[in-house]
């Protein structure tokens, strides 16, 4: 079955007629049954943690759309957690974390192996959702990339230009380069544990890449997602993996040979047909819809969607978001997209 999979066929390099769908976010605040069980939850670190809500997330968006992958529903900063990191979440404002800029702090950070303690919760939620997930749903696990993991450590929060991180990188480059090494190690042993468990794909976040410039992208984005992917393909030869430096731009050409992902992930600050002509030519893409079209739809939604469909037809292509739904975004708007997809 798993080779008939649509998207494992797409990340194989397949062209498919009809390109298989997901959503990022698909499992969240803009779906009233996720809403529902995350108040019995209590709060989104205990969802986080509570291996059968967590499934229960993860599979509603199957349930409603039929989507063809599911991804794991867990959070990019569970790994700084796991690491020692002092992790809690404030109710409209986002995470907020202890921070780590010097080498004492960094010192005190847990060793590698240690991470699954707290993370073994995470892995029961995959084990379940390979029991339930429908045969011909693909599971798709995560982690956030280094780079961006590491700016919420370095500022203890979001930032809207990452400039905590900047600043320690120019600042005090060994302790950065030591944050970036510890992420790197820690996504490996993280990712892997999730494909023992039965993820079958598994997708880098480094959603802040594009303030990377120059020399930095390649050192800080590329080269900490290709050591990644490697040690991976070295551990699990034939499991696929998607990398998204998002906000990229013209940095995106080549990013299938830099890193050794089977997929890029692009977002909607570049367009399908330079991607098609661009990126696709190495591989495998996915994207890249712009998310406001969730919540306005209409004629524009269906327009766009066909548009992209067309321009990304030459290749394998795995329909998606540029980036996450949002919770303003309309269940409906969500059927619209599918249907327009699949042309219905």
């Amino acid at each position: 079955m798993a080779q008939q999979k649509t998207i494992l066929r797409a990340l194989a390099g397949e062209t498919l007629p009809t390109p298989p769908i997901w959503m990022m976010r698909q499992a969240g605040r803009y779906l009233p049954e996720y809403k529902a069980t995350r108040a019995q939850a209590g709060d989104f670190l205990s969802l986080c943690y509570n291996p059968e809500l967590a499934a229960e997330v993860t599979l509603q968006p199957i349930r409603r759309y039929g989507f063809d992958a599911a991804i794991l529903f867990a959070d990019i900063l569970l790994l700084p957690q796991a690491l020692g990191a002092d992790l809690w979440f404030v109710t409209g404002e986002g995470p907020r974390l202890s921070t780590i800029t010097s080498a004492d702090e960094l010192a005190k950070l847990k060793p590698t192996e240690a991470i699954h303690d707290t993370l073994n919760p995470v892995y029961e939620t995959v084990k379940i959702l390979s029991r339930e997930l429908p045969d011909e749903t693909t599971l798709i696990g995560f982690a956030g990339a280094p780079w961006t993991v590491a700016t919420y450590m370095i500022a203890g929060q979001g930032t809207p230009d990452q400039g905590p991180a900047h600043a320690l990188k120019s600042e005090n480059r060994p302790v950065f380069d030591g944050i970036i090494n510890r992420l790197t190690e820690g996504t490996i042993a993280y990712l892997s544990k999730q494909i023992d468990a039965g993820a079958e794909c598994v997708k880098l976040f480094d959603s802040w890449a594009g303030s990377l410039q120059g020399d930095d992208f390649t050192n800080y984005s590329i080269k900490p997602m290709q050591r990644i992917i490697a040690a991976l393909k070295e551990k699990h030869p034939g499991v696929p993996v998607i990398a998204f430096p998002r906000g990229a731009g013209t940095k995106y050409v080549g990013v299938h040979a830099a890193t050794g992902a089977d997929c890029v992930a692009v977002d909607d600050g570049v367009d399908a047909a330079w991607v098609a002509q661009n990126v696709q030519n190495d591989g495998c893409v996915q994207g890249n819809l712009k998310s406001s079209h969730m919540v306005t739809g209409g004629d524009a939604l269906v327009s766009e969607t066909r548009r992209i469909c067309d321009a990304l037809s030459g290749g394998p292509h795995i329909f998606n978001l540029g980036h996450g739904i949002t919770p303003d975004a309309n269940p409906e708007n969500v059927q619209l997209m599918i249907d327009t997809v699949r042309g219905s």
